[in-house]
């Protein structure tokens, strides 16, 4: 079964360790020694949807093998923000990356594109974020924390936004009846202390963090072989 991936830093496998990114292929290949898959992943640092659509435009205009999968994951640059601008001018008007109604027009136009070509597309869920972590991981190169948490109202204001792109792509599956891995759902039931399961920038899974993915993933393909 041939899988191509459609997501940003976390199913690329980055993980923030000794003050820089590394990328960790392990989700990636354990799953495709576990299921015989052939993964082709597509995914890239800072991906957005608009940043994907070209590849998913050029690759659903071709004709794709029997079983061909698709699995998006993306959202978590999407609702992301000029932190800069932010804190240099906390009492202005600040959108996202791809705002609400743009991100569930063009997530929309992929799945329909994806599917159209005879692919079976499939989508994630957005691992939570740790606010507090990730907002020291912003500040720490001199952005000042005051007026950041003063333009977002709390500090928390950062999870429940990324939460609410999350929520977004549950909706678009619902709506456009397509199977859904809840990889927020497993980080939220894991019996680990959240930072366990994140790097110390907040967002990128630890190395636990991806075991888990791994493990989720493969919950899900057993699902779907009837194992």
């Amino acid at each position: 079964m041939n899988v191509t991936v459609y997501g940003d830093s976390i199913l690329r496998g980055v993980r923030f360790q000794d003050g820089r990114y590394v990328i960790d292929h392990s989700w990636e290949t354990r799953l495709a020694e576990t299921f015989g898959l052939q993964i082709t992943n597509r995914s890239r640092f800072g991906n957005t949807i608009g940043k994907a659509m070209p590849r998913i435009e050029r690759d659903s205009a071709e004709a794709c093998e029997e079983e061909t999968h698709a699995l998006l994951e993306l959202g978590g640059n999407d609702c992301d923000f000029d932190w800069a601008a932010v804190a240099g001018a906390p009492e202005a008007v600040h959108e996202s990356k791809t705002p609400p109604e743009k991100f569930m027009e063009s997530y929309r136009r992929a799945i329909r594109l994806l599917r159209g070509s005879g692919r079976k597309v499939t989508l994630a869920t957005l691992p939570p974020i740790n606010s507090e972590l990730y907002l020291r991981f912003l500040c720490r190169g001199g952005l000042s924390r005051d007026n950041i948490v003063r333009w977002l109202g709390d500090v928390e204001h950062i999870y429940r936004w990324q939460e609410s792109y999350s929520g977004m792509v549950e909706h678009l599956a619902r709506e456009e009846r397509v199977p859904l891995i809840d990889l927020r759902g497993a980080f939220l039931r894991d019996q680990r202390r959240p930072e366990a399961l994140l790097c110390a920038d907040g967002i990128h899974p630890s190395a636990a963090g991806q075991s888990l993915i791994f493990e989720t993933l493969s919950d899900f393909l057993k699902g779907l072989f009837g194992n």
